[in-house]
């Protein structure tokens, strides 16, 4: 029987909570006085922080030495295309109907969609080619990529902004929680720059050596 790491049932539970929350308020009858637009917003959210999450795990090792965190990646990013996929179904359905000429007007007056459709483009080849198999099939190209996930949550956040009531570049308007996404993802993006990352690595190895000292010295002190 698999057994289960705590940071894993956390995780996994952790991903499941905004659609149960969803679900509760669907039950409730609290889905605010425009239940398709808090849909919408939720489970895109939902899809941004759980791709913020995926990114944080590589710089979250470099500090803590926590290496388990890089086998939870490939697991964040299916939980985010999932939240992304049933964002974009909400919009067409929900919002549209699947009157698919409605939305490509829509679409062409309003370019946050693009960016965003285009981020979700780029998700699902990702998450196609997720697996073990594909890994092994594409060889280096596999790396390559999967780099794109550096142009999709900027992407990812570029629409959130461009679509809320303000001024992204102004720092106008509701704003502060794009900008407090744009703010972490360029702090990982800054402790993924290799000197900086190396740095990181010997501080914390310094540091560990120092505790491990620290540890073995003082039960071998006389009191």
């Amino acid at each position: 029987m698999k057994r289960y790491t705590p940071l894993q049932i956390f995780m996994h539970t952790a991903a499941w909570f905004p659609f149960a929350r969803l679900a509760f308020e669907a039950f409730i009858g609290d889905l605010t006085a425009n239940p398709i637009q808090h849909l919408e917003q939720r489970t895109g959210r939902a899809a941004i922080t759980l791709l913020i999450l995926c990114l944080a795990c590589t710089p979250l090792n470099t500090l803590f030495g926590w290496s388990e965190l890089l086998k939870r990646r490939r697991a964040l990013g299916l939980y985010s295309f999932l939240y992304a996929t049933v964002h974009v179904i909400i919009f067409i359905n929900l919002d549209y109907g699947f009157a698919w000429s409605l939305f490509m007007q829509t679409v062409l007056q309003k370019p946050y969609i693009v960016v965003g459709m285009i981020a979700i483009f780029l998700m699902t080849v990702l998450a196609m080619t997720s697996f073990d198999v594909w890994k092994v099939r594409m060889g280096k190209r596999w790396k390559q990529l999967h780099d794109l996930i550096y142009y999709i949550a900027p992407l990812a956040i570029l629409h959130y902004a461009w679509g809320k009531k303000g001024d992204f570049f102004a720092l106008q308007g509701e704003i502060i929680k794009p900008l407090i996404y744009a703010i972490v993802f360029a702090v990982l993006m800054i402790l993924r720059i290799p000197p900086v990352r190396r740095k990181l690595s010997s501080w914390r190895t310094r540091f560990r050596v120092r505790f491990t000292r620290r540890v073995v010295k003082e039960p071998n002190q006389i009191p």
